[in-house]
């Protein structure tokens, strides 16, 4: 009878130990079966590109596939919602980017049924993307500081290609002719082809586009290169001046990263960005990133979570500036 007694003890005792480490096992399992993220773009656009190398090398890491949903349309609007309304269980992620978070709460203001700072849970980004102004061959501009030159005493005769009204392209470059004091008409496309097809035929004189675009070009001399928007200048193109070394302070580039719906546990937030990080930092992602046109950009949820909130503050500054309307 003492033995039952004691076996019985002991067998509670088992069971409430165990009982007791299966919410540490299941948190330190994430994850236990394939990941999804979302990208909020048609396949082939710098998101979709960055985001399936993260989930390449997640999915290595992780021993789980992670797969690519491409939910193009509307701006990302209605990808993001649907991120957003996913379970907060880290096993439906966003490939947020500098348009859906960044600056759609500034251009669909009121109208967005996100929030981009508070509806989701930021975890590390993965690049920026440098943007250049740049210039047709017969354009009498070589240095950025010609180009301000020509643009106060010319004022609002020079005209610029953008992909569109809203695009990074396009809030980047008003962006710079505020802070420059200048007045350049901005010729929106529909996509960046049309407007590059339109600089290469001489068509247009001037362009805000991406390096990844503009760099063949560039290396083939049929377009110029006038300077980058980054604070600094790009690994791709490293005698290209970055504007801030004529207007100071300025800096403004497209970018790409993970985020999660907002309720999702704080331990998987930090382990997927951990390990966004040590993928990022390992030499041969970090060269694959720059061959691609980016620039390897990581960093933890709360720097990320402010680097959001300040590119909507800036962004929805520079839509108000510029006036910049959508249908």
């Amino acid at each position: 009878m003492m033995r039952s007694s004691v076996s019985r003890r002991r067998a509670i005792a088992t069971a409430a130990a165990v009982a007791l480490s299966l919410p540490a096992r299941a948190q330190g399992a994430y994850p236990d079966r394939p990941v999804k993220f979302i990208v909020p773009f048609p396949p082939g656009q710098a998101a979709d590109t960055f985001g399936r190398l993260m989930a390449e090398r997640l999915s290595v890491l992780w021993k789980q596939q992670v797969v690519v949903e491409n939910k193009g349309g509307g701006a990302g609007i209605p990808a993001l919602e649907g991120a957003k309304n996913a379970p907060p269980d880290g096993y439906t992620l966003l490939v947020g980017t500098s348009g859906t978070l960044g600056i759609n709460p500034g251009l669909y203001a009121g109208k967005l049924p996100y929030d981009a700072v508070n509806d989701f849970a930021p975890c590390s980004n993965i690049f920026l993307v440098p943007l250049m102004i740049t210039a047709h061959p017969s354009l009498p501009v070589s240095t950025l500081a010609e180009l301000i030159a020509l643009a106060k005493k010319e004022p609002g005769q020079l005209g610029y290609g953008s992909p569109g009204v809203g695009s990074s392209q396009h809030l980047s470059m008003e962006l710079f002719k505020y802070k420059a004091a200048v007045d350049i008409r901005n010729i929106p496309y529909k996509g960046s082809g049309p407007a590059v097809s339109d600089l290469l035929g001489g068509h247009i004189k001037l362009m805000m586009d991406s390096v990844t675009s503009a760099l063949p070009h560039v290396r083939d001399g049929r377009i110029k290169a006038i300077a980058v928007t980054t604070a600094k200048r790009v690994p791709q193109l490293p005698d290209v001046p970055a504007i801030g070394e004529v207007v100071p302070g300025f800096d403004a580039a497209g970018w790409s990263g993970i985020v999660a719906p907002a309720k999702t546990p704080r331990a998987i937030v930090e382990k997927i960005s951990a390990d966004m990080r040590a993928q990022i930092a390992l030499p041969e992602v970090s060269q694959r990133i720059i061959e691609l046109g980016g620039i390897p950009d990581s960093n933890t949820p709360e720097q990320y979570h402010a680097f959001i909130k300040a590119e909507v503050a800036k962004w929805t500054e520079v839509v108000r500036i510029s006036g910049a309307k959508v249908d």
